[in-house]
């Protein structure tokens, strides 16, 4: 199966851990949960930086 982004739509995605995957198009790492999807920015130290969900991306 691939995954693929929910923000670019790409498909230059790479699993970084359980569920969580990240894209090399964007930089954007992202998860699913209870059908919901959970998008953070990398910050510079590597700790994630949650995103506000916009209509226009689900």
């Amino acid at each position: 199966m691939i995954i693929r982004c929910p923000i670019c739509g790409g498909s230059q995605v790479g699993k970084v851990g359980s569920e969580q995957y990240y894209c090399w198009n964007c930089f954007m790492e992202f998860n699913y949960n209870k059908g919901r999807i959970n998008l953070y920015e990398v910050a510079e130290d590597g700790s994630l930086i949650a995103m506000d969900r916009s209509p226009e991306l689900l």
